[in-house]
């Protein structure tokens, strides 16, 4: 045994934190789970004007029997209603964080019995209308494959050969896995020695060409093979070949001058023969693989007023639905008819309904006051541009809104705003920075920004160094170390100067 003192997150500071992180996707799914699970939440529908005089009638119905339940004999205690004592508890939550920090426990509730309330009033379901309009997921690359394999004539054995073959390639077509590895998984009705025919037949019979291949030179080769079969070949796919079998890896560091002096080859031989190989796919099988696309939902939308001369901000509630406590049966739970073991059931459930409206509702206050302070402090970014776009520290947002840093980190977790310049994450407009030579202040966005435009501009017969950029940089203003430039680079994506030259 022994005597400590601990301090435990309370379950309705667990769920403000979890709601507060969640993004926009993320949260309609919570609601919907909590909608399934709990009898006492319902949509608000209709008009959001309506829906608010509707949510403050219940409001006022629930403060009414609060004072019930306190005036009767036999009260039933509903801990943490909605009331001023509410604001307290966001507030502990930003002590909290200081010893928390990022952690937090999962929200765990009490089973309930199977209550269940009719979802349908006649009108037809927005969500179920878009699942159903949602076109259906296309097959994967390794169907597909295997559904061409079955049109090739092959003796059985190699059919099955091929088929344990195709099984091993990857979304972009090739065949990375160990050939040792691919005899000892094979199962005992595939002949192992039949393995490297069946390979032969799948890398010419599989369409696109240049599957099947264990590495990007036989990718490109398999490709000429094809073009030479449909007799579409010229000296430019000759070039081609001979570059790919001895001199890939000199195309891959943008050394020409040594392929024209080791090949014998001109200069515009070698270029005729590099526009051929750009016609080819290094990654074939990415033309079957079905790839789904990232869906963004921005959380905050920011326009322009020109009338107040000023970027709003406002919350993007076009698929969060409005949330209320069911009146019937929060009537239901204050009648003493009913038996206890309901009471209490529709007491809990009520209890959970309002930590979620109260939660969502803190999330949307806290995301949007977040936002207004970046769209101040970033007003040039928006006018001007990424090369614009300042220092901003979350230490300075959470002093200027009288919050905790750890708070202002879940507002801007893995959240989207949409600006009349594009879509950006939010965590983007936090960052440090440096200062230019007139004292304007440039954070390391607006910095890696500059670098992209110096680079898009310079001369591609002799493009910059990384000390040249250096000094490109130094005559805007900009003072920032070569290391700097290279990892902003590499960053970018931006190749070194070598493999930029155009020949």
């Amino acid at each position: 045994m022994r005597m400590d003192q601990r301090m435990k997150l309370s379950p309705r500071m667990i769920q403000s934190m979890e709601i507060l992180q969640l993004p926009s996707l993320a949260l309609e799914e919570r609601i919907e789970q909590e909608l399934a699970e709990n009898p006492v939440l319902e949509m608000l529908e209709g008009d959001p004007d309506e829906a608010e005089l509707v949510a403050s009638a219940v409001s006022d119905a629930h403060t009414e029997s609060r004072r019930e339940d306190v005036e009767a004999e036999q009260p039933i205690h509903i801990a943490d209603t909605v009331d001023e004592n509410a604001q307290d508890d966001f507030r502990r939550l930003d002590d909290i964080n200081e010893s928390y920090g990022h952690t937090w426990a999962e929200n765990t509730t009490e089973s309930a019995e199977p209550y269940r309330r009719p979802r349908n009033n006649g009108e037809r379901d927005a969500k179920t209308d878009a699942m159903a309009n949602t076109a259906a997921r296309g097959p994967g690359l390794i169907e597909q494959l295997l559904d061409q394999w079955r049109f090739v004539d092959v003796p059985e054995p190699i059919d099955a050969a091929g088929q344990h073959l195709i099984s091993f390639i990857d979304d972009d077509g090739y065949l990375r896995t160990d050939f040792h590895q691919i005899i000892n998984q094979a199962p005992p009705d595939v002949p192992t020695d039949l393995l490297d025919e069946a390979l032969a037949i799948v890398q010419h019979e599989l369409e696109p060409a240049g599957l099947a291949a264990r590495d990007l030179r036989e990718c490109l080769a398999l490709q000429l093979d094809a073009i030479e079969d449909q007799g579409d070949a010229d000296d430019d796919s000759h070039v081609a070949r001979t570059l790919i079998d001895k001199h890939l890896n000199d195309i891959e560091m943008n050394r020409l001058p040594r392929i024209v002096r080791a090949s014998g080859l001109t200069m515009d031989q070698i270029q005729a023969g590099l526009a051929r190989l750009r016609r080819l796919d290094p990654a074939p099988g990415r033309q079957l693989a079905t790839q789904q696309p990232d869906v963004i939902l921005p959380d905050v939308i920011v326009e322009f007023d020109p009338n107040a001369d000023r970027y709003v901000a406002a919350l993007n509630r076009g698929r969060q639905p409005g949330l209320r406590v069911s009146p019937i049966y929060s009537r239901l739970r204050r009648d003493r008819a009913q038996p206890r073991d309901t009471r209490q059931y529709l007491a809990r459930n009520e209890q959970n309904a309002r930590w979620l409206i109260d939660s969502i509702e803190q999330r949307n206050n806290t995301v949007l006051r977040v936002v207004n302070v970046v769209i101040d402090a970033q007003r040039d970014f928006l006018d001007h541009g990424p090369q614009h776009l300042r220092p901003l520290p979350m230490v300075q947002v959470a002093d200027q809104l009288g919050i905790h840093v750890g708070t202002v980190s879940r507002a801007v977790s893995e959240k989207y705003i949409q600006t009349p310049r594009g879509i950006y994450p939010l965590r983007m407009f936090f960052s440090g920075g440096t200062e230019s030579a007139d004292g304007q202040e440039m954070s390391w966005t607006a910095v890696q920004a500059k670098l992209k435009e110096i680079v898009d501009h310079e001369d591609d017969t002799k493009p910059w160094s990384d000390e040249q950029l250096v000094e490109e940089l130094k005559k805007q203003g900009i003072e920032i170390a070569r290391r700097t430039v290279a990892k902003y680079r590499q960053q970018l994506n931006i190749p070194p100067a070598r493999r930029r030259r155009q020949f």
